[in-house]
């Protein structure tokens, strides 16, 4: 017999993923564009309920037929073939409910959007910043195996290799919702290249993860905003040194202050330098969520704590630890060449994990 409880609340996302699709048709939704994106969103993100619940359905009507043919049916042969069916169905519904449940849970209206995301060197000289540049790397592989974009907005390269500060920008599907997990205080425990006597040392680098803002979400003022512009640095061939091509971008009413200097034309690093500056103001409001959530949970997978040490990469002992969930691989060189899959299915099966407690199905 179906969980009524499910069955009820599905019975609803279906009516309103009938009323949605409508909307999308109608002239006045699609002469709005803000309210057309926001409602094909929401047809997207119900989607998969939407024929989860038609699976589910199907599986349980298929039940309660078996049964009602077990009850009737006299033939030997046919009783075996329902007694099948039910054992069979009854092997699946649970499983359909658990994907439900998880599917159910109400999703980050986040999860969906580019990402932006920024690695800085912490403690630890040049070795951090080499470690910075090994993280880059790592993400870098990651992004290309997942057939997504990678565009870097600004960096500032270390003195003996790496980066000091990388800040890219990763446009694809649902980037945010995979790669928020990464946010926190990376370690790294090895024998740098700078040290002569062997010895191992611990340094850090710290990566934050933003949604990245559409225009859709922030409304930013021309006159909140001072513009600079400045000879751009590192590669980039005979234009750098010689032409104003790079962007800082001030806003005044918060102070936040963005840099743009990877591509040789202005007006592209200008645009860049919007969509930056859009989503750190975005991300000022969007603080405050996770700082509710964090305060909700336990081990807060996804926390937008950016101080919290969250994961140790241990050369000596070849092993990477997440300490959010207490996971230790012992694959480090495999990690650090982009697979990094496992441990983002592992946070996010956590993190589903500790909102299902909340949730009331």
């Amino acid at each position: 017999m179906a969980n009524k409880l499910i069955l009820d609340k599905l019975e609803g996302v279906k009516k309103r993923f009938i009323e949605v699709g409508e909307l999308l048709n109608s002239p006045d939704v699609m002469a709005d564009m803000k309210r057309y994106v926001k409602l094909n969103r929401e047809y997207k993100e119900l989607k998969p309920v939407v024929e989860a619940y038609d699976r589910y359905k199907s599986a349980t009507d298929n039940l309660d037929s078996s049964r009602a043919l077990l009850a009737a049916e006299k033939d030997e042969e046919m009783r075996e073939m329902a007694k099948a069916e039910i054992d069979g169905l009854l092997n699946v519904i649970p499983e359909m409910e658990e994907e439900i449940r998880y599917l159910l849970l109400p999703a980050d209206p986040e999860d969906d959007k580019n990402a932006v995301m920024e690695i800085r060197a912490g403690t630890g000289g040049d070795e951090a910043s080499i470690f910075a540049g090994d993280l880059f790397r790592m993400y870098s592989k990651y992004i290309e195996s997942q057939g997504w974009k990678l565009d870097i907005n600004y960096f500032t390269e270390g003195t003996a290799g790496g980066y000091k500060e990388v800040v890219f920008t990763v446009i694809g599907d649902g980037v945010y919702g995979i790669m928020k997990y990464e946010s926190g205080v990376h370690r790294v425990q090895r024998v740098p290249q700078t040290e002569t006597q062997g010895r191992i040392h611990t340094s850090a680098a710290t990566v934050a993860v933003l949604p990245e803002a559409s225009e859709f979400d922030v409304e930013i003022r021309s006159e909140d905003i001072r513009k600079d512009t400045y000879c751009s640095s590192g590669p980039g061939g005979q234009s750098v040194n010689t032409t104003y091509s790079a962007i800082r971008l001030t806003h005044v009413p918060t102070g936040l202050v963005v840099t743009c200097q990877d591509e040789k034309s202005q007006i592209k690093n200008l645009e860049k330098a919007m969509r930056e500056l859009r989503t750190r103001l975005y991300n000022l409001e969007y603080q405050k969520y996770l700082d509710e959530i964090s305060h909700k949970r336990k081990t807060m997978v996804s926390t937008g704590d950016r101080s919290a040490k969250i994961r140790t990469y241990n050369y000596p002992q070849g092993r990477v630890t997440d300490h959010r969930i207490n996971l230790t691989l012992y694959n480090l060189p495999v990690v650090l060449d982009g697979n990094i899959q496992e441990l983002l299915d592992k946070l996010q099966m956590a993190e589903n994990a500790e909102r299902l407690k909340e949730s009331a199905y």
